[in-house]
Order: structure tokens, then sequence, then C-alpha cells
């Protein structure tokens, strides 16, 4: 069993029975898991803002046909 150095990463590593990658340096492997924790959380985050949005559409979408409907009634 041996490990296969990761093209462009340094201390990164590919086992070659199972095929998982490893980090030899702590200190890289904790800086790969804060990016990839950032990377997450900006993505609930724009998976947040999009869910606002559609409600947002369609409660303006609501208030437009009540608009409607009261302008229809008064004539």
């Amino acid at each position: 069993m041996s490990n296969i150095p990761v093209k462009g990463k340094d201390h990164w590593f590919r086992d070659s029975y199972s095929k998982s990658i490893q980090c030899s340096n702590k200190s890289e492997y904790e800086k790969y898991m804060a990016a990839y924790k950032a990377d997450q959380a900006e993505k609930k985050k724009i998976e947040t803002l999009q869910t606002d949005v559609s409600e947002l559409k369609s409660e303006l979408g609501d208030i437009k046909d009540l608009l409607l409907t009261l302008v229809q009634n008064q004539k």
C-alpha cells in the first residue's frame, strides 16, 4: 500500500488501496476544512435568500390580486 501525491497539492496524498485522499499536514487540513465550511455557509445563505425572494414574489402576487379584486368591486 502506497501513497500517491495529489498533483498540485502539497501534503495531500491518495491511498493506492482505498483511493481515499489524505492530508499529512494538520494545518493544511484545518485550512481546507475552514474553507469548506465557509463555502457551505455561503451556499446556505444563498439558498435562504432564494427562498425569501420566492416567498416575497408570492406575497406580492397575492397583494396584487387583492387590489384588483378591490378595484373591480368598487366599479
